[in-house]
């Protein structure tokens, strides 16, 4: 795959970033939803302790809730006193500056503009990954309370293509093609409000490369295209986004490695002079929590250590997270800080970043 060249600049920043689940709700069923690792809260209601199932009656999934451990329900965060105390300890124990909002769809949450602006004025950077279904009604009043940047799931250019991801019940093209059209509303508010927008796509293989031109082609040339490949589809993925740089001409610019954390990705150049990224996963893994754990092999693990989460229970206390597939090391947040976990991911980081400043090109930039 054509993102490992060795003459492009390589930039390196350590881990910085809080991915928080402020609410469950969600208006899609796709049918490879992990949900951040929460079952989902509608299904399991009458579930307090364990025993989650991972797909109910309401055609949503959680692909791993069945077998990771989780021990609570989701709820939805509130701007409050609890919220702000929350990010603020971790933001000076862990050096934490940016605030990633995930659900569930945040644009669902009635009060999302005061949790950014809360989450501001702690100090962090707020951006946030949406399915675009609400942000229409929510993005200019997000914006005035500080929102910076949103990630949008793309799952189908078309309603056919977005209809067929969804639970069996609801592939209904009419609906799937309301969804789109809100999509493309919240990308255009985005663009209004001066709030950047990224487009994230997974590339399955090479019959999702005409898709793969439609968003580009579609969509306005101020939206940042981030092309995934899919781990569940391994070669086949990775020569499908190859078949896709090919055909647009583009060239590598540049590497981006973010210390501590899995996620990394490659900028190119295409030949209309628009930039598309591709997202790859680093075989990061916490020295010690992952060493002895089952899923750490090629096949099981395959987002690895993706970073720090920031949930909040039924039971309204704060918890942190640090692997979808092992819900079972969540910890409450207070406890989190002063549990060797926190050091392990303090000195991973550390580590991480003085190996990759060390072996990548001469010219890496921190």
């Amino acid at each position: 795959m054509r993102t490992n060249g060795d003459d492009i600049p390589t930039y390196v920043s350590p881990d910085t970033t809080l991915r928080a689940k402020i609410l469950d709700a969600c208006g899609m069923t796709c049918t490879f939803c992990h949900n951040e690792g929460t079952p989902v809260l509608t299904d399991n209601r009458r579930r307090t302790r364990g025993g989650f199932i991972s797909a109910g009656a309401s055609g949503r999934v959680s692909i791993y809730a069945a077998t990771n451990g989780a021990r609570f329900l989701p709820a939805p965060m509130k701007p409050d006193q609890a919220f702000v105390d929350a990010l603020a300890r971790l933001r000076d124990s862990l050096e934490l500056n940016e605030l990633h909002l995930t659900g569930g769809e945040p644009t669902l949450h009635p009060r999302l503009p005061e949790i950014i602006g809360a989450a501001r004025d702690v100090g962090y950077n707020v951006c946030m990954t949406s399915n675009g279904e609400n942000g229409a009604r929510q993005i200019t009043a997000c914006a005035g309370a500080g929102l910076t940047r949103v990630n949008f799931s793309i799952f189908g250019t078309t309603a056919a293509e977005l209809a067929q991801v969804q639970h069996a019940r609801f592939r209904d093209v009419g609906r799937a093609k309301a969804k789109i059209t809100a999509l493309r509303e919240s990308i255009a508010a985005c663009v209004d409000n001066g709030i950047k927008a990224s487009a994230n796509i997974v590339v399955v293989d090479k019959s999702h490369v005409e898709r793969v031109h439609r968003l580009l082609d579609t969509y306005t040339p101020e939206l940042s295209v981030r092309l995934l490949n899919s781990l569940d589809h391994g070669q086949a993925s990775l020569d499908a986004i190859d078949q896709v740089l090919a055909n647009r001409g583009a060239t590598p610019e540049a590497r981006y490695l973010t210390a501590g954390a899995s996620g990394a990705r490659t900028a190119y150049r295409l030949d209309d002079g628009r930039r598309v990224y591709v997202k790859w996963i680093r075989p990061v893994r916490l020295p010690t929590t992952c060493a002895s754990c089952r899923f750490n092999n090629d096949t099981d693990c395959q987002e690895g250590f993706y970073g720090l989460r920031l949930y909040y229970s039924q039971e309204q206390e704060y918890l942190i997270g640090v692997c979808l597939q092992r819900m079972d090391l969540c910890l409450r947040a207070g406890d989190f800080l002063r549990h060797p976990l926190a050091h392990e991911v303090r000195r991973l980081r550390e580590a991480d970043y003085d190996r990759l400043i060390r072996v990548s090109s001469p010219d890496a930039i921190s």
